[in-house]
């Protein structure tokens, strides 16, 4: 209950008593996720050399955490306990997923956009997924599911699993964008290349290097995990990816933005491969990893400027984090060491991405809600794997504890009062 408190000590500040005694109106609520972004890489931490504004707007004008954690070094592992409040360990299958695995939330468990639903949401993701769809065995060429429309998303817009991972295409709502039936999708993880280029056999080809692990089919120039046949109308831009996701969840709030919404962004930067717009290249002076992070930035900036010009914002909770800490080498070759400079993504922590260390799980952890939320800095220790109670807590809402919920999962009302 850590992070609710805090965040109450926030609001309380202001509003006092008027906050302990009625249950707020439902705020709106956007949850940003990061992908393998360090503590270093927010330069409202003060502990690296790249410069992110438009976080540090919200991060200095909100609570900014300095000892927040995702529940793994991983990506699939931090969402899953992020959505459902349950730590990861649990689930046996709860590891970095291939494209095609099976979908890693049971359909019966409580989740955060499911809690929301409850109470009057509507709730959206738009963005990176990796937890899985369907039961293992896809036909990507029929309606896929279950997918996030079934563990409490209203509406889906997604990748199925990373950038660097076939399929390359977006997913909405459970059917591939664009998909021309007359050109099927095939995907597998097995060696099997379809007689098609590879990047182990067609160096030629490649725009992008790889180092280890992504010499498999080779999309816009850039060799994956895994290998994909068919589909070729569907595929994604990867230079334009930041945009569309952007473009996506505006959309997304304009159609839902006269009931309270749940939108859960996440965003594939500064995950590999490092694909910034032209108009982001050379923008850092760190190379395509610090490129990346700087258009971030300004997607989370733009997005802003949407809730302000929609009259959105002095109602809306915006949440900054990250699945996970930093890597540099993930597996192509992209200077992101050799540009690196006097940066320090890790923020002065020990390991990263994939480790047992600090650096691997202490992530940037920001919240804002204008006008409500005290500007501060807390060392409290937060972790993501609360959100579900803390915001269940937050709305008012009383979730019976089942085997499905939430550890340690208590009903509590906006007074701090134990109600089961």
């Amino acid at each position: 209950m850590r992070f609710i408190v805090t965040l109450f000590f926030g609001i309380t500040t202001i509003y006092g008593r008027q906050i302990r005694n009625h249950p707020l109106h439902h705020p709106n609520i956007i949850l940003i996720y990061l992908d393998d972004l360090g503590y270093g890489d927010v330069s409202a931490y003060q502990a690296g050399k790249l410069n992110t504004p438009n976080i540090d707007k919200l991060a200095n004008n909100g609570i900014r955490f300095t000892d927040g954690y995702a529940a793994s070094a991983t990506c699939t592992p931090s969402r899953y306990a992020l959505l459902t409040g349950r730590y990861p360990w649990r689930n046996e299958n709860a590891r970095i997923l291939n494209g095609t695995a099976a979908m890693l939330i049971d359909t019966g468990q409580m989740t955060l956009p499911k809690m929301l639903q409850n109470v009057g949401y509507k709730t959206g993701i738009v963005g990176k997924w990796h937890l899985g769809l369907g039961n293992g065995l896809i036909n990507w060429n029929l309606p896929i599911y279950p997918g996030p429309n079934e563990v409490g998303f209203d509406y889906s817009f997604i990748m199925a699993a990373t950038q660097d991972r076939v399929p390359t295409v977006y997913i909405e709502n459970g059917y591939v964008v664009n998909l021309d039936t007359n050109d099927p999708i095939e995907i597998n993880f097995k060696g099997n290349d379809y007689g098609l280029p590879s990047g182990l056999k067609n160096p030629e080809l490649l725009s992008m290097m790889w180092h280890h692990g992504h010499n498999a089919s080779i999309v816009n120039g850039v060799p994956r995990i895994g290998f994909q046949k068919g589909g070729k109308s569907a595929m994604w831009s990867d230079i334009d990816m930041a945009d569309k996701f952007l473009d996506e969840a505006k959309k997304y709030i304009s159609s839902v933005k006269e009931e309270p919404f749940f939108l859960f962004y996440t965003l594939q930067q500064p995950h590999v491969p490092r694909t910034p717009h032209p108009r982001f290249e050379g923008s850092s002076g760190m190379g395509p990893r610090g490129d990346v992070i700087v258009e971030a930035d300004w997607c989370i900036g733009e997005m802003y400027k949407y809730l302000e010009d929609e009259g959105l914002i002095d109602n809306t909770i915006i949440i900054i984090s990250s699945d996970n800490g930093p890597v540099l080498n993930d597996g192509y070759y992209d200077e992101a060491v050799e540009k690196l400079g006097e940066h320090d993504p890790f923020g002065g922590l020990r390991g990263g991405k994939y480790s047992l260390f600090e650096a691997g799980t202490r992530v940037p952890f920001i919240t804002y809600w204008k006008g409500k939320i005290k500007p501060q800095v807390s060392n409290e220790l937060v972790t993501q794997i609360d959100f579900l109670e803390s915001f269940s807590s937050l709305i008012g809402s009383c979730l019976l504890y089942t085997s499905d919920a939430a550890d340690d999962m208590q009903c509590v009302d906006l007074g701090g009062r134990r109600i089961i």
